[in-house]
């Protein structure tokens, strides 16, 4: 059982719903990433979602889009990003971690290579925006080899036969994509997203995570009430942009936000 498959199970039988925060690694300096990710452990995150710094990500508006631009100023690479979730397993080997990123840098590295170097590191899962599950059986098989799960996107316009898809790729878990869009935009329909939730668990026994859209403690106890896990990106990110010229204030501004998600999640469930 991987770490991902093991902490959902506990979240379970504790009768809890998953808590997962996302930064961009590298942003807004390298020092900070390793530091942030245990604040936000310590702070109630169950799985950790950390992003790879791209120069074109497609699928991220323009606070995480920023964020890149940031971390890649330092040259901020896959590399470096593997090199900081081995700090973190120095000290924690327990909580997963999901590198979310694009698939270029893990083609030019090859996916073999790749998938052996990451699993050295102490990743958990690879969330890879632009990779499809109808031409991943390459990347999966690797992913497998090394006892990483591959999480694929689902998006309010997919059918039963694309959620049927999905479900036969992934594992670990499936992440639900809540609105049309990119990040850091619109607004949450929950009632939308609880319809489509349930229309995935016919295809399903996996969790399913639910991001984009989920600003403060009141909508992520409202996604935790219909999802397995809830996912928080674009608000810690540009919590991180106001904070990025004192960056020793990140780890603990996080932490309390974390913590006021994880309080706005239990109280729901």
């Amino acid at each position: 059982m991987s770490r991902i498959q093991q902490r959902f199970a506990d979240l379970q039988s504790a009768q809890k719903k998953a808590l997962i925060p996302f930064i961009t690694a590298g942003d807004p300096q390298p020092d900070v990433t390793v530091p942030t990710l245990h604040a936000m452990v310590s702070a109630g995150a169950d799985l950790l979602e950390v992003g790879v710094p791209f120069s074109d990500p497609m699928a991220d508006g323009p606070v995480i889009q920023a964020a890149c631009e940031r971390a890649l100023k330092h040259h901020v690479t896959l590399h470096k990003v593997l090199d900081m979730v081995s700090d973190f397993r120095r000290n924690d080997d327990k909580t997963p971690v999901i590198l979310m990123g694009y698939l270029n840098p893990i083609e030019v590295w090859g996916y073999a290579a790749f998938a052996r170097a990451a699993a050295d590191a102490g990743v958990d899962g690879v969330l890879t925006v632009d990779m499809p599950p109808e031409e991943a059986a390459e990347f999966t098989a690797a992913m497998k080899e090394n006892a990483i799960d591959t999480i694929f996107l689902l998006a309010p316009t997919s059918d039963d036969a694309r959620m049927q898809k999905v479900s036969e790729a992934a594992s670990g878990f499936i992440y639900y994509v809540s609105f049309k869009g990119v990040t850091g935009a619109n607004q949450l329909d929950v009632s939308s997203v609880a319809t489509k939730l349930k229309q995935l668990r016919r295809h399903t026994t996996l969790p399913v995570g639910v991001g984009f859209g989920i600003r403060d403690a009141e909508t992520a106890g409202q996604v935790a009430e219909i999802a397995d896990a809830v996912v928080v990106g674009s608000v810690l990110v540009n919590q991180i942009a106001g904070l990025a010229g004192t960056p020793g204030a990140i780890p603990a501004a996080l932490a309390t936000t974390v913590a006021d998600l994880r309080a706005g999640i239990d109280k729901a469930v």
